[in-house]
């Protein structure tokens, strides 16, 4: 059985990506993209579903682990009986003559004599096909199915059992000995790599902590928790898709938001929801040139006809996502179905045009050129908004039940007016601005008329409903309300509602149980980490600083032992629950980090961003 969601650490190339479990075994890699079919699917399965184990005989978890520095090299180390042991992992960045993803890991004897174990499973297509299995000589061997082929080669002084099923190893190593293996990916038809060589793996260790540290050197922040804010920026660097700029949600797919249960989506595509916090995040962090990619991945994705907007798009711009079950997988932990591809590429969400304004604003701000295809689109997008505003849609959170009004749907309407009148400013078109400020006008009138709740003395989810919704905490930082209405301080008191043992549900009521009633897939989730963050915000926003630095240091407190968060935590069972390492976690960290600590260098300027970013 796979280990606990926060029991895996990232490592990744830029293109793609694999998890590492404390016992050793890499559980999950796609190949040659995130949202390729996987190679090694035992996190949704069992070692059978394909996995690379590489650890001392006879232990399990390790007994420590951690990046090296500011990196994506991930040393993991045991301390036996009869000696200490070292395992290197990390992916060559696809870059500077990188051609395919290959995983790497070093066995390095640190004391004494310690017998390690090797054993690989190469299982294609999301873990369904056992591919032809063939030796290659003492120390390499070759997998082949269909399209997809795999190569593993290890250093001198180890010899490979091959067969069928498996393909194993021992060996013993001493103070001082490093044994070298590599796992790589190849279309079928492509040449094999050649014998693996120290010498060369030693390079590309090399190159790979260069990289990362070069990187990493570049971040402009410099407040409290200042380690946690690296991690996930190096984290969200780790699931951008490098070709594109396109940043994935997840690296993984179909972890549950609540063991057992049936709510559990592939994650592995980039969503439009994401755009506008990304861009922030990656701006204040000193991250020109990937805000700038990102720009661009999203400008690409949603060229066309307005109509044909999708909420999600893959790493490349594609539209089909269809969404299947993988009936030979048995689910993490018995969690069904298991998902690939995702259905809500299919839905109507009227926030995604509020996204795309709201990013291509962020961006002409930053400096970025527009050109006249860009201007036609922003143009395209408020005309097809003026007519659809007014229809109820599945919402920021893809509900798989009846479209409704939902609040921050008519509220992310209303940011794409705002910032099509700002842009119209900049650009001098004159002719549209009378318009959009009338579309604008009429949709803050309506939202503060129909999604404010008197008696309920908040916001609600939707027109009607006497339910909160954590989304209702972007509203001051989207510029709608300033952070002191009355109206914005009774919708912060309101999340009390949502509370979970200090952190916050996306929606349903904590006193009823947590329910769902916007869908017919039942059952509960966790608290959701992003959300956590957004509440934090707000109470900054709002005059409550202290709450908001508790609320803060509350989360830093649940991610794992290498500073990675999941999509959702359960407080009661105090595990992670969802796709991991979540990229709206990551980058939800980094921007309440500067909205609690980034004022102390930018003052009013700051906050004024803060309004509109």
């Amino acid at each position: 059985m796979a280990g606990r969601i926060e029991d895996y650490a990232l490592v990744g190339d830029l293109e793609t990506a694999a998890l590492v479990g404390t016992d050793g075994s890499v559980d999950w890699w796609c190949a040659p993209r995130f949202d390729s079919p996987a190679s090694l699917a035992a996190l949704l399965g069992n070692p059978d579903h394909g996995r690379w184990l590489l650890a001392p005989v006879g232990n399990g978890r390790c007994s420590r682990r951690s990046y090296r520095g500011d990196t994506l090299v991930l040393d993991t180390v045991w301390e036996t009986l009869s000696g200490t042991v070292r395992v290197i992992d990390f992916m060559p960045p696809r870059y500077a003559g990188e051609p395919a993803p290959r995983i790497v890991r070093v066995v390095e004897g640190i004391a004494g004599r310690v017998d390690v174990r090797g054993e690989l499973s190469v299982r294609f297509d999301h873990g369904s096909i056992v591919p032809w299995t063939r030796s290659t000589g003492r120390r390499a061997a070759v997998y082949v199915a269909g399209p997809d082929s795999a190569h593993l080669g290890c250093g001198p002084g180890v010899e490979l059992t091959v067969t069928r099923d498996r393909t194993t190893c021992e060996f013993t190593v001493t103070a001082g000995r490093r044994v070298v293996f590599v796992l790589g990916w190849r279309p079928s038809h492509a040449p094999a790599p050649p014998p693996v060589s120290p010498a060369d793996v030693d390079a590309a260790l090399a190159r790979t902590l260069a990289f990362w540290n070069d990187w990493a050197a570049a971040l402009r922040y410099e407040g409290p928790a200042r380690e946690a804010v690296i991690r996930s920026l190096l984290t969200l660097k780790a699931l951008t898709y490098a070709p594109t700029g396109g940043i994935v949600a997840a690296a993984t797919a179909s972890l549950p938001e609540s063991i057992g249960g049936r709510r559990n989506w592939d994650y592995r595509f980039c969503w439009l929801r994401d755009s506008t916090f990304t861009l922030s995040c990656l701006l204040r962090s000193g991250y020109r040139r990937e805000a700038l990619a990102w720009t661009g991945w999203l400008l690409r994705a949603v060229a066309g006809d307005p109509a044909d907007l999708q909420p999600l798009y893959g790493v490349e711009g594609q539209r089909r996502l269809p969404e299947t079950h993988a009936e030979w997988l048995p689910g993490y932990e018995d969690s069904l179905p298991v998902r690939f591809g995702n259905a809500a590429v299919e839905q109507f969400q009227l926030d995604v045009y509020g996204e795309v304004l709201s990013t291509v604003y962020s961006a002409v701000r930053a400096g970025v050129a527009l050109d006249p295809p860009a201007w036609a689109l922003v143009a395209s997008l408020l005309e097809y908004l003026g007519k659809r505003w007014q229809e109820p849609d599945e919402g920021i959170w893809e509900v798989r039940g009846p479209r409704r009004h939902f609040v921050h749907s008519k509220v992310m309407a209303w940011v794409a007016a705002d910032r099509a009148v700002r842009l119209a400013r900049v650009a001098g078109l004159r002719g549209s601005l009378a318009r959009w400020q009338a579309l604008r006008a009429e949709l803050h009138a309506e939202i503060c008329a129909r999604g404010w709740s008197e008696e309920q003395r908040s916001f609600t989810q939707y027109y009607g409903s006497a339910q909160v919704d954590a989304t209702a905490l972007l509203i001051p930082r989207l510029g709608f309300l300033p952070a002191g209405d009355p109206r914005v301080l009774g919708t912060v008191r309101a999340m009390e509602r949502l509370d979970d043992h200090g952190f916050l549900r996306r929606y349903g009521d904590v006193r009823d149980g947590g329910t769902h009633d916007l869908d017919d897939l039942g059952g509960t989730e966790g608290s959701f980490v992003a959300c956590t963050f957004w509440y934090a915000d707000a109470l900054a926003m709002t005059g409550r600083a202290d709450e908001a630095r508790t609320v803060f240091e509350r989360v830093l407190d649940v991610r794992n032992d290498v500073g990675l968060l999941a999509e959702e935590w359960d407080p009661v069972a105090g595990r992670q629950l969802g796709n991991t390492p979540q990229a709206l976690s990551h980058v939800a960290l980094v921007n309440t980090a500067f909205t609690l600590y980034g004022t102390r260098r930018h003052g009013r300027d700051h906050a004024r961003h803060l309004a509109v970013a």
